[in-house]
């Protein structure tokens, strides 16, 4: 059940972040912020869960070998997995953590304040249109993104690791 936040602000943060000008100033100003605050916050908060259910992935580089933390809306899944898109704000071009996700599919999730090690597994073509729908009722806004863009989005279902 949508938050009074989300019912209320929802739509008007929806249209911003859909578009193109956000998409040039968004990964400048959203990521930093959203790891700045999951540190202070001990990993309880990240500036987009009012709206979306999110979390913050670390992955291994794929060129470097370092660890990357990303901060990306999700999708919990009732089984305890999570699905996560690889919209880059709309941009181009693929992010760079779902190369690194490809190269190396273990990873950890900071998710509400709890810490899960997962393994990334790369959606087919049956399953991404299985979680499509469940996916813009999270986030209407990756229908916009799609349209913007001449690439398939990546879309991953993180599992956690026995």
């Amino acid at each position: 059940m949508p938050t009074m936040i989300q019912r209320t602000l929802g739509p008007l943060f929806q249209r911003i972040s859909g578009s193109p000008a956000f998409a040039k100033v968004g990964p400048k100003i959203v990521p930093p912020l959203d790891r700045a605050l999951h540190k202070v916050s001990g990993g309880r908060f990240l500036l987009g869960q009012a709206l979306v259910p999110s979390l913050v992935l670390t992955t291994t580089g794929a060129v470097s070998g370092q660890a990357r933390q990303a901060p990306l809306a999700c999708m919990p899944e009732p089984g305890g997995t999570w699905v996560i898109v690889g919209s880059n704000f709309g941009r181009e071009k693929h992010p760079a953590w779902t190369g690194n996700l490809i190269k190396n599919p273990d990873a950890t999730i900071s998710f509400r304040g709890r810490t899960v090690e997962v393994s990334a597994h790369l959606l087919d073509d049956a399953e991404r249109t299985e979680v499509w729908p469940n996916l813009l009722k999270v986030w209407p806004v990756y229908d916009r993104y799609v349209e913007r863009v001449d690439r398939q989005l990546r879309i991953f279902r993180l599992t956690p690791k026995a």
